[in-house]
């Protein structure tokens, strides 16, 4: 445990983060597990578009790597297209 007043307040400030953090990594984990789970091409379509901007928001603040989240987009792309092409 901290002694000095600075200390003790950087750690609290980083307690306070990590959970903002944890918390916004759930929601984008929640978010791609609904458009993979979606019924239709059009429910998929339209949480597709909320996943992209939960990731786009997250690699805006470096909470995830960039091309992680490239990738994640790119795969969730292909994934609703191929629904699409397959109904």
């Amino acid at each position: 445990m901290p002694n000095i007043k600075s200390a003790k307040k950087r750690m609290e400030l980083s307690r306070v983060a990590n959970a903002r953090n944890r918390a916004n990594r759930s929601r984008i984990k929640t978010a791609i597990r609904r458009v993979r789970d979606a019924e239709n091409v059009e429910v998929a379509q339209e949480r597709l578009r909320e996943a992209v901007a939960l990731l786009d928001r997250a690699a805006t603040k470096n909470l995830l790597p960039a091309n992680r989240t490239a990738r994640v987009k790119s795969q969730l792309t292909r994934y609703v297209n191929q629904l699409s092409t397959a109904s």
